[in-house]
């Protein structure tokens, strides 16, 4: 199973005062759960962005390079340590 390093992604921030301490957006209280759970329901990032105030189209792009970056970085390494 995969486990994301969120405090690598300069974007998110984790503060037990915000969200119970769930990764948020910086600056803001909306999830990082958010995004994914709309997007894997049918929503655009458009439409995240409409809907919830406070983050922009280029900041879930971001975080969407963030995720595909750190899978392709764990995949990697898992080559690497059964080429071994």
């Amino acid at each position: 199973m995969t486990t994301l390093n969120w405090s690598e992604c300069p974007l998110l921030e984790s503060d037990p005062e915000k969200c119970h301490g769930a990764w948020v957006f910086k600056d803001t209280r909306l999830p990082v759960s958010i995004v994914f759970e709309n997007l894997a329901h049918g929503a655009t990032v458009q439409n995240v962005v409409d809907w919830y105030g406070g983050i922009t189209r280029e900041q879930v792009s971001e975080l969407l390079k963030f995720v595909c970056a750190s899978l392709e970085a764990e995949a990697a390494a898992n080559l690497e340590r059964s080429a071994h």
